[in-house]
Parts: structure tokens; sequence; C-alpha cells
């Protein structure tokens, strides 16, 4: 059995060799329609992996309360328009001493969002943002920091002028590889201490926080003040499993501290740090059908393709068959010679496909910062179809050269 195989691979080899035009064509039509799906799927999955590493920051564990339309007007009942107040610094504190779920709340606020930094004589574009946070926020949003500290108590109390800044910050300021931790920089009119570095985190969808500097809140509170300013709550609990209890008592306690009355809307927004990445991964859902569907058409063509090629073989190779039966091969034989012909002309584009496909979708995974990927199911999945392929393609051809005549087929020609 095993002796038999070989000897069909080798005489498949031997075909292939002497119809070589033919089979780099075909090979490429299978090869094309691989490298659709495998591309496609392969780039999809770079950008599920660079969402969930950079924009899903927060955790899946994690809520934010927001103020609802902090700048625009919402419709309420019998179509008046509804403006909401912000959310004050004494109800976030408030928040903060009556919410006794067991979980980690942060608070902050953005002052700007086009603040320039200065050092010596080095200054950054206008786009840093300056955001004020208390001691809970690296890890409520997921943050690390390369090297320095946190905010102490004492600080975040009185307001200090420190900072922590990111990591694109040194690049623009601190040029000579000087180590940023103790100078001062300037943070419009003030002047702050650097005391930690937050790791490279990466944009997503124009946030970096690469581009941040982290202030006390206190000191945001005196040196930005704003009547309009609202502040953001952040909340993470022990494990995801706990993230709706913990939003349904965040809801409640906060509808009381916004003085919400019973039959209206929430005054606020309570967003979950992974609700837009379920989304996306939604939408990306549909591609990856879309992305099947071109394949499976580009695989039809080849296949349609591949038994041409394989009826076209049969009738080529029609004394060759007759001959074989004459000294003892059965139409079992013969029969498994074609059809091994054919699944190894589709694994060979099933592996032109592939590899072209790795390359199409991680040059789309380096463009976007995302990491190389081998997702090995499409691989593998990419191979069970060119074998599906190879056995519909060529079954018909090959149980048409079994039934040839022998008598006939030494006459052929």
């Amino acid at each position: 059995m095993k002796k038999t195989l070989f000897e069909n691979i080798r005489i498949a080899g031997e075909a292939i060799k002497s119809h070589v035009l033919r089979t780099i064509l075909t090979v490429l039509i299978i090869g094309i329609g691989i490298m659709a799906l495998v591309g496609i799927l392969t780039a999809i999955d770079s950008v599920n992996y660079y969402l969930k590493e950079n924009f899903a920051q927060a955790g899946s564990n994690t809520f934010s309360i927001k103020n609802r339309e902090l700048r625009g007007a919402f419709v309420g009942p019998r179509g008046k328009r509804q403006r909401f107040s912000p959310i004050t610094y004494e109800q976030s504190l408030d928040f903060v001493q009556r919410y006794d779920f067991p979980s980690v709340v942060s608070l902050s606020s953005v002052g700007t969002s086009i603040a320039t930094v200065k050092y010596k004589s080095e200054k950054t574009d206008p786009n840093i943002r300056i955001i004020g946070t208390d001691d809970n926020y690296l890890e409520s949003k997921g943050l690390e920091l390369m090297s320095g500290r946190n905010f102490s108590d004492q600080e975040l109390k009185y307001g200090s002028f420190i900072c922590v800044i990111g990591n694109d910050i040194i690049d623009e300021l601190f040029k000579k590889n000087e180590d940023p931790i103790g100078k001062y920089i300037n943070i419009g009119p003030g002047r702050y201490l650097v005391v930690g570095v937050l790791e490279k985190k990466g944009s997503s969808f124009g946030f970096s926080f690469d581009q941040t500097c982290l202030i006390p809140l206190n000191n945001l509170r005196q040196n930005y003040y704003s009547p309009s300013r609202s502040f953001t709550l952040d909340v993470t609990v022990p494990n995801s499993a706990q993230l709706d209890a913990a939003i349904g008592e965040a809801t409640s306690t906060f509808r009381i501290i916004r003085e919400d009355k019973i039959g209206t809307s929430d005054s606020f927004v309570i967003n979950k740090s992974d609700a837009l990445l379920k989304v996306l991964n939604e939408n990306t859902a549909s591609i990856v059908v879309g992305a099947t569907v071109i394949g499976l058409i580009t695989l039809l063509g080849a296949a349609i393709g591949l038994m041409n090629i394989m009826l076209v073989s049969v009738t080529e190779r029609t004394k060759e068959i007759g001959v074989r039966k004459a000294i003892g091969a059965n139409n079992i034989t013969i029969r498994n010679q074609f059809l091994v012909e054919a699944i190894l002309i589709s694994q060979m584009g099933g592996v032109v496909g592939v590899i072209l496909g790795l390359l199409i979708g991680n040059t789309v995974s380096i463009l976007i910062g995302s990491t190389f990927l081998i997702p090995w199911k499409w691989i593998i999945l990419a191979f069970v179809i060119c074998l599906i392929v190879a056995i519909v393609s060529g079954i018909h051809p090959a149980i048409k050269a079994s039934k040839l005549d022998p008598i006939e087929s030494l006459r052929y020609e």
C-alpha cells in the first residue's frame, strides 16, 4: 500500500514536470484564492490583536462613568431639548465615599489636549494632553511605569507641581539620552518635576498615552480652572464576572448623587472598556465572511481549471494508461494515480497561497504597528480547502481514466 502510494507520487511528479507551464498556471490560480483567504484573515487577526493590546487599555474588568452630552444637548420627553450638567468634583468624591462595591475607583479630568511642553530649548508640538489624575489612574487604565514612581498621597492632597510623562515626550525633549526623572519641564505657565515615565503604549484611534502628561488632580483644578469642567470615574473590579453587578450598583448610587428622578434617563453614561472592541469585532466578523466568500469563489474557478487540466492530462496519457493496465495495474491504481496528481498540484497551490497570504497579512500588521502573526487555524483551513478542491476536481478525471479500456487505450493515437 505504502509502496503504491510512493509510486503514484513519483509518477505524479514526473507528469507535473512534463507540463511545467500548465502546472504553474494552475498552482497560481489556486494560490491566489488561498492568498486572498489567508491574507485577509491574517490582517483581521492582526487588527484584532492590535485593538486588544492597544485600544482596550483598561482591560475587560473596568468601566467608566462620564457626563452625558458634555457639550451638546439631548432630546428628552416630548421632544424637549434637555441639557445635562457636568459631573462635579464634589459629586465624584461623594461617589467614591458611597460606592461600597469591592473595587478600585479612579478620578480624572482632562485639562487640555493642545498643550506645549518645554525643557530648556526643546519643546513639543502643541498636541500634548494634560490629565489630572489620582494614584489609582495607572491601574484603571492598564498603564505601567517604565521608570520613576506614582504620585504620593501628600502630593495629591496639596496639588504638587509634579508629573508623569508619556514615552514620546522623552524623544522630543530629552534628545541627549538624559534621564528625565528629576528634571523640571514647563507645562503651560507651570514648572513641573518629572517623577515618572510611562511605558510605551502606541496610538489608538488618534489618542496616545505616549503624548500625555499626568498631573495631580488638585493641581489641575487650581491651574486649569473651568466652570464647565466634568470629571470621569473609572471603576476596576477584581474580575470581569463581577462587572455587571458593579455597574448596576454604580448606576443606582450615582443616580442618587445626581438626583435623577424616577422615570427619567440617567444624566450620565457608563461605558465598558471593551464595548467598542466588541462592536469592532462584530464588524470584522462580516469582513471574515466576505473574505471567505471571495476566497471560495476564486477557489471555485481554480477547481474548474484543475478539473480541466486533469481531463486534458487523461486524454494525453491515454496510451500510458493502456500500458499500465496491460502490465497489471487495476482500476483503483489508475484512479489513485490521477487523484494523487490533483492533490499534489492543489497542495502546491496551497503552499504558495499561504506564503503570499502571510506576507500580505503581516505587511498590514507591520503598517499598523501590530505583531507578526502565524494564524495556524487559517493555514490548516487553507490546506483542508485545497484537499477538498483537489478531490472534487480530480475525482471525475481519475474515475474516467480508471474506466478506460486497455485495448482501446493502446490503440490511441
